[in-house]
């Protein structure tokens, strides 16, 4: 008898981004901003200085020190990961059980049921309103229903750009005392509704923060757990002893401490953002063309439309790259030139 895959990975699809050459690429909420000439030479000289004969510290003490300047957070509440998703399968497959229940939301990402069912933990979807919106007290008395162990959900939300305010966000973690509530924020660097610096009061809350969004370094894998200590000493105990490489330390040490440069991007990117959804909007009030624009607290926009096959091919066409959902399309805010040249597109789509 020949080996078989168990019932796990016999159907498992890689994951298949957007390939090929795109003029314009505006579909996986990236930074506009590459790192400036000066900025790449402070980052050449650091990865001068690695030795590459010897394994990175497998703490990652300087980055998470660059993080806990740049966040306010104690450094012994910060864990690091090779990415977000490392972060998200940790937790997923160390915290849970098999046949456990974790909750998640539609539509949210992906990857946090992805991961739950691959470590054999159950996952119940709580179905958002119909403005894509969270009730706060349905949510919590959906978890009580469903016994969830786990919480799971990205505030800001990727992909709706919608979010729920802070106290919303405490209203949940301070009902769900008995379920570890994981909130992604990701996003949060584009908005004001953070719960980080209240994270230590808590013994069931973790959240993530991710480098590849307004810090602008998504050609880097790394990401950051922060919760209180006990967690975040069993995060530190299940991950791979040296899962941050020093190169990838090195760099994220190094740009983590330009807060003046992260903060001009950062307010460039919420700029661009918000010229864009009002570019957008003021194409639907003229064309009538899309069922709903969400006014974003991200650096994307998210649209309802019909047509969201036909725009996305068409942009393909002309070499801007979005992204699309069933019913749904996704629009990262580029630089101004990038979203000008959308808009212009986009105003060709409807004027053919």
């Amino acid at each position: 008898m020949s080996y078989k895959l168990n019932k796990k990975l016999v159907d498992l699809i890689p994951y298949d981004p957007i390939m090929g050459h795109y003029d314009i690429r505006l579909d996986a909420n990236e930074s506009c901003f590459d790192l400036s000439d000066e900025l790449k030479a402070k980052i050449s000289k650091s990865i001068a200085e690695v030795a590459f004969n010897h394994y990175p510290d497998c703490l990652a003490k300087r980055p998470i020190a660059a993080f806990s300047e740049l966040y306010g957070v104690p450094e012994e509440l910060i864990s690091a990961g090779n990415g977000s998703d490392e972060l998200i399968s940790i937790i997923s497959s160390c915290f849970f059980e098999s046949g456990d229940t974790i909750v998640n939301v539609s539509n949210d990402f992906s990857m946090y049921a992805f991961y739950a069912q691959l470590y054999e933990v159950n996952v119940a979807t709580y179905q958002k309103e119909a403005d894509l919106t969270i009730d706060p007290d349905k949510l919590i008395s959906f978890c009580r229903e469903n016994k969830a162990k786990g919480l799971i959900f990205s505030n800001p939300c990727n992909p709706t750009s919608l979010g729920l305010d802070r106290a919303a966000v405490t209203k949940i973690i301070t009902s769900l005392s008995d379920c570890l509530v994981i909130l992604d924020e990701a996003y949060m660097d584009f908005w004001d509704q953070s719960v980080l610096a209240d994270v230590a009061k808590y013994d069931n809350l973790i959240i993530l923060k991710t480098c590849s969004k307004a810090i602008g370094l998504a050609a880097v894998r790394f990401g950051f757990a922060v919760s209180n200590k006990t967690i975040t000493n069993a995060i530190r105990a299940a991950k791979s002893p040296y899962n941050n490489d020093s190169v990838a330390q090195a760099i994220v040490t190094d740009i983590l401490s330009e807060k003046e440069y992260l903060t001009q991007c950062r307010d460039t990117i919420v700029a661009n953002t918000k010229k864009l959804y009002e570019a957008i909007t003021a194409i639907n009030g003229e064309f009538k063309c899309f069922d709903e624009v969400y006014e974003p607290c991200t650096n994307f926009v998210f649209i309802k439309t019909d047509d969201y096959e036909k725009i996305y091919s068409y942009m393909l066409e002309n070499s801007i790259a979005i992204r699309k959902f069933k019913g749904y399309l996704r629009i990262t805010a580029g630089s101004e030139a990038e979203n000008a040249q959308l808009i212009a597109v986009l105003r060709k789509y409807y004027t053919r």
